[in-house]
């Protein structure tokens, strides 16, 4: 539930800080960046004490992702 509510702070935050700007968000319903809700879950694995490591460069390539994310396909949905 702390995931959720984190996720709902994070959304308007990012809708706080890019409005009246050329980012801004129209109105609409919109998915999360995948982005946000990585770090949401960076940010409570964390708490629980948990550490996580950067990918490498030939990690990344394999997987054919950025080594700063997102990590998953656009289809994918959380």
């Amino acid at each position: 539930m702390s995931t959720s509510f984190t996720n709902q702070v994070i959304a308007q935050i990012e809708l706080y800080t890019k409005a009246n700007t050329p980012n801004a968000y129209k109105t609409g319903l919109y998915v999360l960046p995948k982005l946000l809700d990585e770090e949401v879950a960076r940010l409570h694995l964390a708490k629980l004490g948990v550490k996580l490591t950067k990918l490498t460069d030939e990690q990344a390539k394999y997987l054919g992702i950025s080594k700063e994310g997102p990590f998953k396909a656009d289809h994918y949905r959380y």
